[in-house]
Order: structure tokens, then sequence, then C-alpha cells
């Protein structure tokens, strides 16, 4: 499938399964799966929040899809600084609650974090060239908060091995329905 030349696209994933910072074998079977059956090679750029999890899982990919010539590059500020504070949030909003239910709990971390994290997500989209794309291997739910930051689209919590796509077309990002995705 072709893609237009003035449209630039992001992939974000969460990393799979893990114990601690390392993915656990289920977590690399997972990652090697996805490598196999949902994603939409070539890719002009692989990233990471620099959490080994998340690097770990973005180097299954690039191996998996044969783009080792491709680096694999951390993107600074996609990774929290605050990741106990999310925590904290996250338990306070209950099971499964999305980021806005975590701003109700915590508004000022998630309006400061949601600006922080979308210019993160924004900088990958600059590295890209025109009709370019690029996955990105990060955390839930500072990955929801970044595109909730750059698009101001809320998107639900993602699961272990779930992703997001984020456009840029003309200036503008958005998420496209499920339906439209370039992937499906």
């Amino acid at each position: 499938m072709g893609y237009a030349e003035d449209v630039r696209y992001v992939e974000l994933l969460r990393h799979t399964d893990n114990d601690g910072d390392t993915l656990t074998t289920k977590g690399i079977a997972a990652a090697e799966e996805i490598g196999r059956e949902r994603l939409t090679p070539p890719y002009a750029f692989f990233g990471s929040t620099g959490a080994g999890r998340a690097t770990e899982m973005v180097e299954i990919l690039q191996r998996v899809l044969g783009q080792d010539e491709v680096p694999v590059t951390e993107v600074p500020g996609l990774r929290s600084s605050v990741e106990d504070r999310w925590r904290a949030a996250a338990k306070a909003a209950g099971k499964g609650a999305d980021v806005e239910a975590m701003r109700r709990v915590d508004p000022a971390l998630v309006e400061k974090e949601t600006l922080l994290l979308g210019e993160a997500l924004r900088s990958v989209f600059d590295a890209l060239p025109d009709g370019g794309r690029a996955l990105v291997v990060g955390h839930s739910p500072t990955n929801e908060a970044a595109v909730l930051g750059l698009t101001g689209t809320l998107v639900g919590p993602l699961g272990k091995g779930e992703g997001v796509q984020v456009v840029e077309d003309g200036g503008r990002f958005h998420v496209p329905p499920k339906e439209e995705r370039s992937d499906e």
C-alpha cells in the first residue's frame, strides 16, 4: 500500500508483558507476533522511551521486520520523570481508568504531562521525512497522554502490546478511526 507523500504516521505501542524492566518469555513471543502480523513496514524511525522493556520490544520488532539498518532512537521526553505520580493517579482513578479519569484525580499532573509528552511525540514527527512512518514503543498511560497532548483526542487505556496510530496531514495531527488506519 502506498502512502501520501505529505502525510506522516506514528504507530505508538505499549510494550508487551514484562517482569520489572525486562520482557517475559510471553512478552517476547507477543512482540514477535505483533511484528509478523500487525505492522506495516517500512519504517523510517524506530523509537523507545529508553526503558529496557520498551527498547527490548522495539528491537524485537525491528529484527522481525528485517529493518536492522534503521537505528533505534531514544525519544527524550516520552518517558515521564514522574512515573510514581502517574501510578498513584491511575490507582486512585480505578482499574481501567483513562487519562481523563486521572485528570480528575490529579489535574496538575495531567495538564503538565500531556503538554510535555505531546511535544515529545511531535519531535518524532519532526524526525520523519514526508510520507514517513515511525514505530515507537512506550508505556501506559503516558502513551495516551502524549496522544491527548498532541492531538486533543482522548484514547482509551492501551493494554500490553496494543497501540494507537497518529497521523500528521498538512501540519494537523489526528487519530484516525480504526477503519481508516493505514495498517488495516
